[in-house]
């Protein structure tokens, strides 16, 4: 047989395929592995999250020199703590050798055997004469086949799934410890009396509502500064428009002296409307401390003096009614207050909270009882209303 047909025959198909089918029925079953630990273990029968329960305790301080013995309890998802079997298969190789070795030999030879003698006389000497034949034949033939068949597989464990990740993610956003009981005591540890703990309660109380206050100034600031940029961008449109407008009429011009009666104007609108974004900050301060929407109820305030120019570019005027977005001015200008409006009382609740929770740590409210408690009740009445 010739030796490339030791090759016919064989099934390549199977003898490659095979092994890549099974490795992707493998990648399957080591999804669905995944898939029923995430099931199994991070969510319970209704499908809410599973959550490991820890708790411990701390020593916080307060202002007033007493000390707090809290107990605290955090919530942790157990798939954020636990390691998620994720494998997946990386690698396949398939590695097919067949190796064909033929040789042959072939000696031949060949081996009789004869003995002839005879004897002759040659003159005075008499010769005597042997000999032999011998003949020898051999056929070597020789045949070697081998085949090696080989497939490598390699998975790795590629961790937590990109999208679950995500997800654990904004649960450890919303994980905090959450205080369960807290105990005041003194510096030393000691228990306090109850007129010491109310004092203590009170002032955790006050610090919280000073917190929430302060927290929602900067709410209401950011909010402000927002509205503000808003009053900014429309102003800068409407730059922009006179802008266009004398840089056409510019492109246009028939004489030197027209061409510079242009310019003039542009300078004006610029430097007017320039000043306009840098006074718009203080001036929403000056309207909203005047208690009105705006000092001028027929449109802007008069505090922002500002020019327009006419559709020929040749004439600056007052900005009035009329112009393309001066409505709009007026509503941003309108909120801008309103917004001011709502960080003044922020600022004003904020101040009179700090001052009550400042007297409470410093004792001057526990002076003033003493005093009102030593008192008649119409000078009571006095102090509290001068107060």
């Amino acid at each position: 047989m010739a030796i490339g047909d030791q090759f016919s025959g064989l099934d390549m198909e199977n003898l490659i395929g095979a092994p890549l089918r099974a490795a992707a029925d493998a990648s399957m079953q080591l999804a669905d592995s995944t898939a029923s630990f995430i099931n199994k273990v991070g969510f319970d029968t209704e499908g809410n999250v599973r959550k490991a329960t820890f708790q411990f305790e701390k020593k916080s301080f307060n202002e007033d020199g007493t000390t707090n013995q809290d107990e605290m309890k955090v919530d942790v998802p157990l798939l954020a703590i636990v390691p998620i079997p994720n494998l997946q298969v990386d690698e396949v190789n398939v590695l097919f050798d067949m190796e064909v070795k033929e040789s042959e030999k072939s000696e031949s030879a060949t081996d009789l055997s004869a003995t002839v003698s005879g004897t002759a006389n040659l003159g005075i000497v008499k010769v005597n004469v042997s000999g032999s034949v011998s003949s020898h034949s051999s056929n070597t033939r020789s045949t070697d086949n081998s085949a090696k068949y080989h497939v490598d597989v390699r998975a790795t464990n590629h961790g937590t799934p990109e999208g679950l990740a995500r997800v654990l993610d904004m649960m450890a956003a919303s994980v905090s410890p959450s205080l369960v009981n807290s105990t005041p005591r003194d510096a030393s540890g000691q228990a306090l009396s109850e007129e010491r703990k109310a004092r203590t309660e009170k002032i955790k109380i006050l610090r919280q509502e000073l917190m929430q206050l302060e927290t929602m100034q900067s709410a209401a600031e950011k909010a402000l500064s927002e509205q503000i940029n808003q009053f900014k961008r429309i102003g800068t449109l409407q730059q922009s428009q006179y802008q266009s407008i004398l840089q056409q009429v510019m492109n246009t011009a028939t004489s030197d002296e027209e061409r510079t009666v242009f310019e003039q104007n542009l300078d004006t609108i610029n430097s007017c409307w320039n000043h306009f974004q840098m006074q718009i900050p203080s001036a929403i301060k000056s309207i909203a401390a005047e208690g009105k929407t705006t000092q001028n109820t027929e449109g802007l305030s008069k505090l922002f003096i500002l020019k327009g120019v006419s559709e020929d570019g040749k004439t600056i005027q007052d900005y009035a009614t009329g112009q393309s977005y001066y409505a709009q001015l007026i509503s941003e200008q309108d909120a801008a207050v309103n917004a001011q409006k709502n960080v003044n009382a922020m600022v004003e609740n904020c101040s009179k909270k700090k001052i009550a929770y400042n007297n409470l740590i410093s004792g001057i409210e526990a002076i003033e009882a003493q005093v009102l408690a030593s008192v008649s009740v119409s000078e009571q009445k006095t102090l509290l209303e001068k107060k």
